[in-house]
Protein backbone atom coordinates (compact mmCIF):
# COMPACT_ATOMS: atom_id res chain seq x y z
CA UNK A 1 0.00 0.00 0.00
CA UNK A 2 1.30 3.42 -0.91
CA UNK A 3 1.02 5.87 1.96
CA UNK A 4 1.23 9.58 1.10
CA UNK A 5 4.18 11.38 2.68
CA UNK A 6 1.95 13.65 4.74
CA UNK A 7 0.02 10.67 6.11
CA UNK A 8 2.34 8.60 8.31
CA UNK A 9 1.19 5.13 9.25
CA UNK A 10 -0.47 5.00 12.66
CA UNK A 11 0.50 1.85 14.54
CA UNK A 12 -2.55 0.86 16.59
CA UNK A 13 -1.81 -0.16 20.17
CA UNK A 14 -2.64 -3.88 20.62
CA UNK A 15 -3.28 -3.37 24.35
CA UNK A 16 -6.09 -0.87 23.78
CA UNK A 17 -4.60 1.56 26.27
CA UNK A 18 -4.07 4.35 23.73
CA UNK A 19 -7.58 4.14 22.26
CA UNK A 20 -8.79 7.65 23.10
CA UNK A 21 -5.60 9.25 21.78
CA UNK A 22 -5.73 7.05 18.67
CA UNK A 23 -9.32 8.02 17.98
CA UNK A 24 -8.41 11.69 18.25
CA UNK A 25 -5.43 11.18 15.92
CA UNK A 26 -7.49 9.29 13.36
CA UNK A 27 -10.07 12.07 13.31
CA UNK A 28 -7.40 14.78 13.07
CA UNK A 29 -5.66 13.16 10.08
CA UNK A 30 -8.73 12.90 7.88
CA UNK A 31 -11.43 10.47 6.76
CA UNK A 32 -9.04 7.59 5.99
CA UNK A 33 -5.60 7.09 7.54
CA UNK A 34 -2.89 4.49 6.84
CA UNK A 35 -2.66 2.27 9.90
CA UNK A 36 -0.90 -0.86 11.06
CA UNK A 37 -2.67 -3.64 12.94
CA UNK A 38 -0.17 -6.24 14.15
CA UNK A 39 1.98 -5.78 11.08
CA UNK A 40 -0.79 -5.62 8.48
CA UNK A 41 -1.27 -2.36 6.57
CA UNK A 42 -4.82 -1.02 6.32
CA UNK A 43 -6.77 2.15 5.69
CA UNK A 44 -8.49 3.07 8.97
CA UNK A 45 -11.73 4.92 8.23
CA UNK A 46 -13.10 7.08 11.04
CA UNK A 47 -15.36 9.62 9.32
CA UNK A 48 -18.91 8.35 10.00
CA UNK A 49 -20.39 9.60 6.72
CA UNK A 50 -17.63 8.01 4.66
CA UNK A 51 -17.75 4.83 6.74
CA UNK A 52 -21.47 4.48 6.16
CA UNK A 53 -20.92 4.75 2.42
CA UNK A 54 -18.10 2.21 2.37
CA UNK A 55 -20.00 -0.28 4.53
CA UNK A 56 -22.68 -0.55 1.85
CA UNK A 57 -20.49 0.08 -1.22
CA UNK A 58 -20.53 -2.90 -3.64
CA UNK A 59 -16.92 -2.07 -4.54
CA UNK A 60 -15.88 -3.08 -1.01
CA UNK A 61 -15.77 -6.78 -0.15
CA UNK A 62 -15.70 -8.78 3.09
CA UNK A 63 -14.31 -11.92 1.43
CA UNK A 64 -10.57 -11.91 2.00
CA UNK A 65 -10.06 -15.40 0.59
CA UNK A 66 -11.37 -14.20 -2.76
CA UNK A 67 -10.57 -10.50 -2.83
CA UNK A 68 -7.43 -9.83 -0.74
CA UNK A 69 -4.16 -10.41 -2.62
CA UNK A 70 -2.28 -10.55 0.70
CA UNK A 71 -4.53 -13.32 2.07
CA UNK A 72 -2.08 -16.22 1.77
CA UNK A 73 1.07 -14.50 3.10
CA UNK A 74 -0.82 -12.81 5.93
CA UNK A 75 -2.80 -15.72 7.33
CA UNK A 76 0.34 -17.84 7.61
CA UNK A 77 1.62 -15.87 10.59
CA UNK A 78 -0.91 -13.23 11.64
CA UNK A 79 -2.42 -13.51 15.14
CA UNK A 80 -5.76 -12.31 13.75
CA UNK A 81 -5.86 -14.86 10.92
CA UNK A 82 -9.13 -16.34 12.20
CA UNK A 83 -10.84 -13.01 11.47
CA UNK A 84 -10.28 -13.52 7.75
CA UNK A 85 -10.16 -17.32 7.37
CA UNK A 86 -13.47 -18.21 9.06
CA UNK A 87 -16.21 -19.08 6.56
CA UNK A 88 -19.45 -17.55 7.78
CA UNK A 89 -21.59 -14.52 7.02
CA UNK A 90 -18.98 -12.22 8.60
CA UNK A 91 -16.49 -13.01 5.82
CA UNK A 92 -18.99 -13.60 3.00
CA UNK A 93 -20.05 -11.29 0.20
CA UNK A 94 -23.07 -10.88 -2.05
CA UNK A 95 -25.22 -13.98 -2.62
CA UNK A 96 -23.10 -16.07 -0.24
CA UNK A 97 -23.61 -13.53 2.52
CA UNK A 98 -27.35 -13.42 1.94
CA UNK A 99 -27.57 -17.22 2.02
CA UNK A 100 -25.64 -17.53 5.28
CA UNK A 101 -27.39 -14.62 6.96
CA UNK A 102 -30.84 -15.96 6.03
CA UNK A 103 -30.15 -19.25 7.83
CA UNK A 104 -29.48 -17.41 11.10
CA UNK A 105 -31.66 -14.30 10.92
CA UNK A 106 -34.87 -15.97 12.10
CA UNK A 107 -33.42 -16.53 15.56
CA UNK A 108 -32.92 -12.77 15.94
CA UNK A 109 -36.29 -11.57 14.67
CA UNK A 110 -38.14 -8.97 16.71
CA UNK A 111 -40.66 -11.59 17.79
CA UNK A 112 -37.99 -14.06 18.93
CA UNK A 113 -36.03 -11.39 20.80
CA UNK A 114 -39.16 -10.04 22.53
CA UNK A 115 -39.99 -13.57 23.64
CA UNK A 116 -36.66 -13.70 25.48
CA UNK A 117 -37.48 -10.70 27.67
CA UNK A 118 -38.86 -12.66 30.60
CA UNK A 119 -35.98 -15.12 30.57
CA UNK A 120 -33.41 -12.31 30.48
CA UNK A 121 -35.12 -10.68 33.45
CA UNK A 122 -34.99 -13.98 35.36
CA UNK A 123 -31.32 -14.51 34.58
CA UNK A 124 -30.51 -10.94 35.61
CA UNK A 125 -32.36 -11.31 38.92
CA UNK A 126 -30.44 -14.49 39.72
CA UNK A 127 -27.12 -12.82 38.93
CA UNK A 128 -28.01 -9.85 41.12
CA UNK A 129 -28.75 -12.24 43.99
CA UNK A 130 -25.24 -13.60 43.59
CA UNK A 131 -23.82 -10.07 43.50
CA UNK A 132 -25.61 -9.23 46.75
CA UNK A 133 -24.05 -12.28 48.39
CA UNK A 134 -20.58 -11.51 47.03
CA UNK A 135 -20.78 -7.91 48.27
CA UNK A 136 -21.86 -8.72 51.82
CA UNK A 137 -19.79 -6.96 54.46
CA UNK A 138 -18.74 -4.22 52.06
CA UNK A 139 -16.59 -6.46 49.88
CA UNK A 140 -15.86 -5.18 46.34
CA UNK A 141 -17.65 -7.00 43.53
CA UNK A 142 -16.40 -7.27 39.94
CA UNK A 143 -19.47 -6.59 37.82
CA UNK A 144 -17.74 -7.77 34.64
CA UNK A 145 -17.26 -11.18 36.19
CA UNK A 146 -20.61 -11.34 38.00
CA UNK A 147 -23.02 -9.58 35.60
CA UNK A 148 -21.70 -8.19 32.31
CA UNK A 149 -20.00 -11.47 31.40
CA UNK A 150 -22.41 -14.16 32.64
CA UNK A 151 -25.61 -12.61 31.28
CA UNK A 152 -24.75 -12.65 27.56
CA UNK A 153 -23.20 -16.12 27.66
CA UNK A 154 -26.30 -17.44 29.44
CA UNK A 155 -28.52 -15.90 26.77
CA UNK A 156 -26.37 -17.23 23.94
CA UNK A 157 -26.31 -20.61 25.70
CA UNK A 158 -30.09 -20.70 25.55
CA UNK A 159 -30.14 -19.73 21.87
CA UNK A 160 -27.50 -22.26 20.81
CA UNK A 161 -28.21 -24.96 23.37
CA UNK A 162 -24.80 -24.75 25.06
CA UNK A 163 -24.55 -27.18 27.98
CA UNK A 164 -23.46 -25.66 31.26
CA UNK A 165 -20.09 -27.42 31.27
CA UNK A 166 -19.06 -25.68 28.03
CA UNK A 167 -20.00 -22.10 28.89
CA UNK A 168 -16.84 -21.02 30.71
CA UNK A 169 -14.74 -22.57 27.96
CA UNK A 170 -16.61 -20.65 25.29
CA UNK A 171 -16.05 -17.40 27.20
CA UNK A 172 -12.33 -18.12 27.47
CA UNK A 173 -11.92 -18.89 23.78
CA UNK A 174 -13.94 -15.87 22.66
CA UNK A 175 -11.68 -13.69 24.80
CA UNK A 176 -8.75 -15.25 22.93
CA UNK A 177 -10.29 -14.51 19.54
CA UNK A 178 -10.57 -10.82 20.41
CA UNK A 179 -7.19 -10.54 22.15
CA UNK A 180 -4.50 -8.75 20.17
CA UNK A 181 -1.59 -9.52 22.50
CA UNK A 182 -1.37 -13.26 21.74
CA UNK A 183 1.48 -14.62 19.69
CA UNK A 184 0.56 -16.34 16.41
CA UNK A 185 1.17 -19.69 18.12
CA UNK A 186 -1.08 -18.78 21.06
CA UNK A 187 -3.80 -17.51 18.72
CA UNK A 188 -3.66 -20.71 16.67
CA UNK A 189 -3.85 -22.86 19.80
CA UNK A 190 -6.85 -20.85 21.01
CA UNK A 191 -8.59 -21.31 17.65
CA UNK A 192 -7.96 -25.05 17.61
CA UNK A 193 -9.31 -25.43 21.16
CA UNK A 194 -12.35 -23.31 20.24
CA UNK A 195 -13.04 -25.47 17.19
CA UNK A 196 -12.68 -28.63 19.28
CA UNK A 197 -15.34 -27.37 21.68
CA UNK A 198 -17.63 -26.37 18.80
CA UNK A 199 -17.16 -29.81 17.23
CA UNK A 200 -18.10 -31.43 20.54
CA UNK A 201 -21.25 -29.29 20.71
CA UNK A 202 -22.23 -30.17 17.13
CA UNK A 203 -21.62 -33.87 17.72
CA UNK A 204 -23.79 -33.86 20.84
CA UNK A 205 -26.59 -32.01 19.04
CA UNK A 206 -26.45 -34.42 16.11
CA UNK A 207 -26.93 -37.25 18.59
CA UNK A 208 -29.57 -35.50 20.69
CA UNK A 209 -31.14 -32.53 18.85
CA UNK A 210 -32.95 -29.87 20.83
CA UNK A 211 -35.06 -26.79 20.30
CA UNK A 212 -32.07 -24.54 19.68
CA UNK A 213 -30.23 -22.79 16.86
CA UNK A 214 -27.38 -25.30 16.72
CA UNK A 215 -29.80 -28.17 16.15
CA UNK A 216 -31.68 -26.22 13.49
CA UNK A 217 -28.47 -25.36 11.66
CA UNK A 218 -27.38 -29.01 11.80
CA UNK A 219 -30.75 -30.10 10.42
CA UNK A 220 -30.40 -27.67 7.53
CA UNK A 221 -26.83 -28.82 6.94
CA UNK A 222 -27.69 -32.53 6.95
CA UNK A 223 -31.02 -32.59 5.11
CA UNK A 224 -31.11 -29.80 2.53
CA UNK A 225 -29.49 -30.80 -0.74
CA UNK A 226 -30.30 -27.82 -2.93
CA UNK A 227 -27.04 -25.97 -2.25
CA UNK A 228 -28.62 -23.43 0.10
CA UNK A 229 -27.59 -25.07 3.38
CA UNK A 230 -24.32 -24.79 5.27
CA UNK A 231 -21.16 -26.67 4.51
CA UNK A 232 -19.54 -28.35 7.51
CA UNK A 233 -16.98 -25.53 7.79
CA UNK A 234 -19.74 -22.93 7.53
CA UNK A 235 -21.68 -24.71 10.27
CA UNK A 236 -18.70 -24.63 12.65
CA UNK A 237 -17.82 -21.03 11.82
CA UNK A 238 -21.41 -19.84 12.10
CA UNK A 239 -21.65 -21.27 15.62
CA UNK A 240 -18.34 -19.56 16.41
CA UNK A 241 -19.62 -16.26 15.06
CA UNK A 242 -22.91 -16.33 16.98
CA UNK A 243 -21.14 -17.12 20.24
CA UNK A 244 -18.35 -14.59 19.72
CA UNK A 245 -20.44 -11.67 18.49
CA UNK A 246 -23.27 -12.32 20.93
CA UNK A 247 -20.94 -12.46 23.90
CA UNK A 248 -18.18 -9.93 23.26
CA UNK A 249 -20.31 -7.03 22.05
CA UNK A 250 -22.77 -7.36 24.91
CA UNK A 251 -20.27 -7.81 27.75
CA UNK A 252 -18.54 -4.61 26.64
CA UNK A 253 -21.81 -2.73 26.17
CA UNK A 254 -23.01 -3.59 29.68
CA UNK A 255 -19.62 -2.94 31.28
CA UNK A 256 -19.04 0.34 29.46
CA UNK A 257 -22.49 1.70 30.27
CA UNK A 258 -22.24 0.85 33.96
CA UNK A 259 -18.79 2.46 34.24
CA UNK A 260 -19.91 5.59 32.37
CA UNK A 261 -22.99 6.05 34.55
CA UNK A 262 -21.01 5.55 37.75
CA UNK A 263 -18.30 7.92 36.56
CA UNK A 264 -20.96 10.53 35.66
CA UNK A 265 -23.48 10.50 38.53
CA UNK A 266 -25.21 13.57 37.12
CA UNK A 267 -26.11 11.54 34.03
CA UNK A 268 -27.28 8.64 36.17
CA UNK A 269 -29.50 11.06 38.08
CA UNK A 270 -31.09 12.18 34.81
CA UNK A 271 -32.09 8.60 34.06
CA UNK A 272 -33.30 7.92 37.57
CA UNK A 273 -35.25 11.18 37.53
CA UNK A 274 -37.05 10.30 34.31
CA UNK A 275 -35.35 13.00 32.21
CA UNK A 276 -33.71 10.28 30.13
CA UNK A 277 -34.38 6.58 29.65
CA UNK A 278 -32.17 3.52 30.07
CA UNK A 279 -32.32 3.23 26.29
CA UNK A 280 -30.78 6.70 26.05
CA UNK A 281 -27.91 5.62 28.30
CA UNK A 282 -27.36 2.50 26.19
CA UNK A 283 -27.29 4.42 22.90
CA UNK A 284 -24.95 7.08 24.28
CA UNK A 285 -22.63 4.37 25.57
CA UNK A 286 -22.66 2.67 22.16
CA UNK A 287 -21.74 5.97 20.53
CA UNK A 288 -19.04 7.11 22.94
CA UNK A 289 -17.50 3.72 23.76
CA UNK A 290 -18.22 1.43 20.81
CA UNK A 291 -17.96 -2.17 22.11
CA UNK A 292 -15.93 -3.00 18.99
CA UNK A 293 -13.37 -0.26 18.45
CA UNK A 294 -11.89 -1.43 15.13
CA UNK A 295 -13.35 -4.22 13.01
CA UNK A 296 -11.17 -6.22 10.57
CA UNK A 297 -11.38 -6.26 7.53
CA UNK A 298 -12.77 -5.17 4.17
CA UNK A 299 -11.08 -5.06 0.75
CA UNK A 300 -11.32 -2.79 -2.26
CA UNK A 301 -12.46 -4.57 -5.42
CA UNK A 302 -11.22 -1.66 -7.52
CA UNK A 303 -9.51 1.68 -6.98
CA UNK A 304 -11.80 3.78 -4.77
CA UNK A 305 -11.40 7.56 -4.57
CA UNK A 306 -12.01 8.97 -1.10
CA UNK A 307 -12.33 12.55 0.15
CA UNK A 308 -9.09 14.42 0.74
CA UNK A 309 -7.31 13.06 -2.30
CA UNK A 310 -6.95 9.52 -0.94
CA UNK A 311 -7.18 6.52 -3.25
CA UNK A 312 -7.67 3.07 -1.82
CA UNK A 313 -6.11 0.79 -4.42
CA UNK A 314 -7.65 -2.46 -5.56
CA UNK A 315 -6.90 -5.22 -3.06
CA UNK A 316 -5.99 -2.93 -0.18
CA UNK A 317 -7.53 -3.60 3.22
CA UNK A 318 -9.92 -1.28 5.04
CA UNK A 319 -10.47 -1.12 8.80
CA UNK A 320 -13.78 0.19 10.17
CA UNK A 321 -12.77 2.41 13.11
CA UNK A 322 -16.05 2.57 15.00
CA UNK A 323 -14.59 4.03 18.19
CA UNK A 324 -13.34 7.12 16.38
CA UNK A 325 -16.48 7.40 14.23
CA UNK A 326 -18.64 7.63 17.35
CA UNK A 327 -16.60 10.58 18.62
CA UNK A 328 -16.39 12.46 15.32
CA UNK A 329 -17.29 16.16 15.69
CA UNK A 330 -18.67 16.25 12.15
CA UNK A 331 -21.69 14.35 13.42
CA UNK A 332 -21.68 15.00 17.16
CA UNK A 333 -20.27 18.52 17.49
CA UNK A 334 -17.65 19.94 19.80
CA UNK A 335 -18.98 17.88 22.71
CA UNK A 336 -18.50 14.58 20.91
CA UNK A 337 -16.22 13.19 23.63
CA UNK A 338 -18.69 13.98 26.44
CA UNK A 339 -21.12 11.45 27.92
CA UNK A 340 -24.58 13.00 27.56
CA UNK A 341 -27.67 10.79 27.89
CA UNK A 342 -29.87 13.66 26.66
CA UNK A 343 -27.99 13.97 23.36
CA UNK A 344 -30.44 14.57 20.53
CA UNK A 345 -28.32 13.06 17.73
CA UNK A 346 -28.25 9.44 18.83
CA UNK A 347 -27.19 7.67 15.65
CA UNK A 348 -23.93 5.72 15.65
CA UNK A 349 -22.22 2.87 13.84
CA UNK A 350 -21.46 0.65 16.82
CA UNK A 351 -23.42 -2.22 15.25
CA UNK A 352 -22.18 -1.54 11.75
CA UNK A 353 -24.22 -0.43 8.75
CA UNK A 354 -25.54 -1.83 5.51
CA UNK A 355 -25.80 -5.54 4.60
CA UNK A 356 -23.55 -6.64 7.49
CA UNK A 357 -25.43 -4.72 10.21
CA UNK A 358 -25.26 -6.80 13.38
CA UNK A 359 -28.12 -9.30 13.58
CA UNK A 360 -27.89 -9.35 17.37
CA UNK A 361 -28.19 -5.59 17.91
CA UNK A 362 -31.73 -5.76 19.23
CA UNK A 363 -30.87 -8.59 21.60
CA UNK A 364 -27.76 -6.80 22.90
CA UNK A 365 -29.81 -3.68 23.59
CA UNK A 366 -32.43 -5.71 25.43
CA UNK A 367 -29.84 -7.41 27.62
CA UNK A 368 -28.12 -4.10 28.44
CA UNK A 369 -31.35 -2.27 29.20
CA UNK A 370 -32.57 -5.11 31.42
CA UNK A 371 -29.29 -5.42 33.29
CA UNK A 372 -28.92 -1.68 33.89
CA UNK A 373 -32.41 -1.00 35.15
CA UNK A 374 -32.39 -4.01 37.47
CA UNK A 375 -28.85 -3.33 38.76
CA UNK A 376 -29.42 0.29 39.71
CA UNK A 377 -32.84 -0.45 41.20
CA UNK A 378 -31.43 -3.25 43.34
CA UNK A 379 -28.33 -1.29 44.40
CA UNK A 380 -29.19 2.43 44.37
CA UNK A 381 -25.99 3.38 46.23
CA UNK A 382 -23.65 1.54 43.89
CA UNK A 383 -20.26 3.19 43.33
CA UNK A 384 -16.98 2.36 41.64
CA UNK A 385 -14.28 1.30 44.09
CA UNK A 386 -12.50 4.59 44.92
CA UNK A 387 -9.01 5.06 43.55
CA UNK A 388 -9.15 2.16 41.08
CA UNK A 389 -8.39 2.97 37.45
CA UNK A 390 -10.32 0.78 35.04
CA UNK A 391 -7.96 -0.90 32.59
CA UNK A 392 -9.16 -2.00 29.14
CA UNK A 393 -9.11 -5.55 27.86
CA UNK A 394 -5.97 -6.34 25.85
CA UNK A 395 -7.38 -5.68 22.42
CA UNK A 396 -7.43 -3.10 19.67
CA UNK A 397 -10.70 -4.71 18.50
CA UNK A 398 -12.68 -5.19 21.69
CA UNK A 399 -13.42 -2.13 23.84
CA UNK A 400 -14.41 -2.70 27.44
CA UNK A 401 -13.05 -2.72 30.98
CA UNK A 402 -10.96 -5.71 32.04
CA UNK A 403 -12.58 -5.57 35.49
CA UNK A 404 -15.36 -3.45 36.95
CA UNK A 405 -14.94 -3.37 40.75
CA UNK A 406 -17.79 -1.72 42.65
CA UNK A 407 -19.08 -1.28 46.17
CA UNK A 408 -22.77 -2.02 46.59
CA UNK A 409 -23.26 0.52 49.37
CA UNK A 410 -21.35 3.63 48.38
CA UNK A 411 -22.82 5.74 51.16
CA UNK A 412 -21.41 3.40 53.79
CA UNK A 413 -18.03 3.32 52.07
CA UNK A 414 -17.94 7.11 51.86
CA UNK A 415 -18.80 7.43 55.55
CA UNK A 416 -16.04 5.03 56.53
CA UNK A 417 -13.50 6.84 54.35
CA UNK A 418 -14.48 10.18 55.88
CA UNK A 419 -14.25 8.81 59.39
CA UNK A 420 -10.84 7.38 58.66
CA UNK A 421 -9.58 10.68 57.26
CA UNK A 422 -10.66 12.65 60.33
CA UNK A 423 -9.53 10.13 62.95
Amino acid sequence: MECPVNRPTLVLDPTGRARDAESAELIAHGPAVPADILGVQVWAVSDPDLLEELLKDPRISKDGLRDWPDFEPVVAGWPLALWVTARNMFTAQGDEHRRLRRLVSGAFSSRRVAALTGRIEELTATLLDGIATAGEGGEPVDLREHLAGPLPILVIAQLLGLPEELRDGFRQYVDGVFSTVLTPEEAEANALAFYAMIDALIASKREQPGDDMTSLLIAARDTEGDGSALTEDELRDTVMLVVSAGYETTINLIGNTISLLLAHPDQLDLVRGGKAAWDDAVEESLRLEAPVAHLPLRYALEDVELPGGVTVRRGEAILASYAAAGRHPARHGDGATAFDVTRTVKDHLAFGHGPHFCLGAQLARLEARTALSALFERFPRLVLVPGVDLEPVDSLISNGPRTLPVLLDGAEATAEATAGATA
